[in-house]
């Protein structure tokens, strides 16, 4: 049974082509991808992510718990801070990536996790537990994700000046209409902007006050096809695309949040042992100098025609007018200037590795 988040009737209202993702029935688009990507650059979208999962570790033993599951460094959170971590396998890959939030130190972290793994994230949780209690409170939040340049602006309006003064990664806690509100100043945009995490029950009333109140500062709604290229411009990972099961976090770029040296955690010792080997792959931006758009799964190939990697995420830039795209690639063809060749059905185009973010923040 497909499942639907509390905004699910107002999308309809809204005119959202809906599909099926992970699970749920989400708003693709809705007056158009472009359009939404480039209001989110340079003005304000919203989204709803009420289909993220919260799992809640507390209890006397709960930062026990939190360091043993996540690869990055509980122990330096403190109350009010969130950190980018990845829930970590024995045989060093990647359960999820995930947003851990210190609400009390030591016995309170709430940890926003990917939609198409809450459950198995839950499950794995529970399997390594520490202790702790660990409570999957999933079905009572909504999630509501405010981006763009105009963003914390329209916060203001609806919150007060003092959400304005929360620093990047951390988070408050307030109440509005009733309910309890947690904003967290994180995204998946790279814009300015915050995550409302509310009782989903007053959910579609804050969606509806912010398309109301952001009228002003041109807001619009975003669907899923303009996040994906907002995260793509920005070469963010994706679960099932950049990083899985099967991936080590360290070719996935991803080894500032890895802290071997501060604690253990579950596969550190294969994580390390096979960055310590050296890595045979590596994870690029690229853009293509041809015209054409690359896809997840085009197989990648050096100017001689040998195959040397795959793409994990392409798109055509709406900020650049360009195809790019993130893959990985042998290490000896993964210096910025490299050029190489993407598979397109028949035909073989050609590429070149550059620096990312592929735009700066603001609308490039």
């Amino acid at each position: 049974m497909i499942q639907k988040t509390p905004l699910h009737q107002n999308h309809i209202e809204l005119g959202a082509r809906m599909v099926e993702f992970a699970g749920w029935s989400m708003p693709i688009q809705y007056k158009g991808l472009r359009e939404e990507h480039m209001c989110t650059r340079t003005q304000v979208g919203i989204f709803d992510v009420s289909h993220m999962g919260e799992i809640r570790i507390s209890g006397e033993r709960a930062e026990e718990t939190a360091e043993w599951l996540t690869s990055n460094y509980v122990g330096r959170l403190e109350n009010g801070q969130a950190q980018y971590s990845l829930l970590t396998n024995e045989n060093g890959g990647i359960v999820d990536d995930v947003i851990v939030y210190c609400v009390e130190k030591g016995k309170d972290y709430f940890i926003c996790v990917n939609a198409s793994n809450t459950n198995k994230d839950f499950a794995w949780m529970q399997e390594h537990n520490k202790g702790a209690k660990i409570s999957n409170e999933s079905p009572f939040w909504g999630q509501i994700a405010v981006q763009g340049p105009k963003a914390m602006d329209l916060i203001e309006d609806i919150f007060g000046e003092e959400v304005k003064k929360i620093p990047s990664f951390y988070f408050s806690n307030t109440q509005w209409q009733g309910a309890h509100c947690m904003i967290a100043r994180t995204g998946y945009t790279g814009e300015d902007g915050c995550e409302i995490f509310i009782s989903a029950e007053k959910a579609l009333l804050l969606w509806k006050t912010l398309l109301e109140q952001g009228a002003k500062y041109h807001i619009q709604p975003i669907g899923l096809g303009a996040r994906d290229t907002l995260r793509t411009e920005m070469k963010y990972s994706l679960y099932g695309h950049e990083i899985d099961d099967h991936r080590n976090p360290y070719e996935a770029g991803l080894g500032w949040v890895v802290k071997p040296q501060q604690k253990d955690f579950i596969g550190k010792n294969k994580i390390v042992a096979k960055k310590e080997e050296g890595l045979k792959n590596k994870l690029v931006g690229f853009k293509m100098l041809d015209k054409a758009i690359p896809r997840q799964e085009y197989k990648v190939f050096s100017l001689e025609e040998n195959e040397i990697g795959f793409v994990t995420s392409g798109t055509m830039s709406p900020c650049l007018n360009e195809g790019i795209g993130i893959a990985y690639v042998l290490q000896e063809f993964a210096d910025e200037g490299t050029e190489f060749l993407i598979q397109i059905r028949q035909k073989k185009w050609k590429a070149q590795v550059v620096k990312t973010p592929f735009v700066k923040p603001g609308g490039a």
